[in-house]
């Protein structure tokens, strides 16, 4: 085993049994929370996936909210997104949510302090906790868990892209997997596993353009682009969350010009991040991730019903 990747073991191991011996407390905030989070570090799904449970949730008539750490923001302290803000604020994937819900989210380095300011301003009846499941300092009544089919063969942190090992879960109530992939692994035994498509759709792309991306797992998104038809002119890889200025804009245009391309695809997060450059690379296309569950009101039932019991029994 890589020595740091030992250490990195055996701090979060040690975390994790302060949490579970009582010795660190998780706060318990007044309504119902349904964390979705991953084992590996960026590129599970989360954000579709809180998407696609809050359009769940929508449908169901359930009022709620989406607590959030905001990653990439400049600001401090529990804020109140708003939608026509900007990631400097309030980070990219947050925004992403609140334009895409139309729901509260509420960023907050402390997710307690994030839902106890949802709870003094909004009347819902559940918090939705993004990239929750280290997060331990917030008690949570579900926990759902995204995996990677790489996931299951990776190495902790900084030898792979593990934050835990795959013990971890135990605490889990569900797990959910690509559709394709196929395991009946030890670490699922005993939780509900649920399988998840992720499709892009890409309105009126240009036939060979420059695709890029800054998110955690580009080769995933440049896949998906051509194999929906498109022949990328050129495929361009930015840090994840990365923020886009006048050198980046150049370097795209100058990219276009040098392929020959017909213009440029990008992820929703990369449209976020673009602004107010957006309009500079045109014709621009933005593809909308769209996360599908297999049996989706089977899933939203066992969360309720989770919960249900979990309120009797408290």
């Amino acid at each position: 085993m890589n020595p740091l990747a030992a250490i990195y073991r055996g701090v979060t191991a040690a975390r994790n049994s302060l949490f579970d011996r009582g010795v660190l407390r998780s706060r318990r905030l007044n309504r119902p929370v349904v964390s979705v989070g991953n084992l590996s570090a960026g590129g599970a799904g989360k954000t579709p996936f809180v998407i696609a449970l809050g359009e769940l949730l929508q449908a169901r008539g359930v009022p709620f909210d989406v607590l959030s750490r905001g990653y990439g923001r400049k600001t401090r302290g529990a804020l109140i997104v708003d939608p026509d803000g900007s990631p400097a604020d309030f980070g990219d994937e947050p925004l992403l949510i609140a334009r895409r819900l139309r729901v509260p989210v509420i960023v907050g380095e402390s997710r307690y302090e994030a839902g106890k300011l949802a709870e003094e301003k909004f009347e819902t009846q559940l918090h939705i906790l993004d990239d929750g499941f280290q997060h331990r300092s917030v008690a949570r009544d579900f926990d759902i868990v995204l995996m990677t089919a790489h996931d299951f063969e990776d190495r902790l942190i900084p030898a792979g892209r593990l934050r835990e090992p795959l013990s971890a879960l135990a605490r889990a109530d569900a797990v959910a997997l690509p559709a394709e992939f196929s395991s009946n692994h030890a670490a699922l035994s005993g939780k509900l596993v649920w399988r998840m498509r992720r499709d892009i759709v890409i309105p009126a792309a240009p036939q060979s353009p420059v695709v890029f991306c800054g998110i955690a797992r580009p080769a995933q998104f440049f896949a998906q682009v051509r194999a929906a038809g498109i022949s990328p002119a050129a495929e361009i890889v930015f840090r994840d969350h990365h923020v886009y200025g006048p050198n980046d804009i150049q370097s795209l245009i100058d990219a276009r010009r040098n392929r020959s391309a017909d213009g440029f695809v990008t992820t929703q997060k990369d449209a976020i991040n673009l602004a107010p450059n957006a309009h500079l690379l045109q014709p621009l296309i933005v593809a909308e991730l769209r996360l599908t569950l297999d049996n989706p009101a089977g899933v939203l039932d066992a969360i309720l019903d989770r919960i249900n019991k979990r309120k009797l029994r408290s």
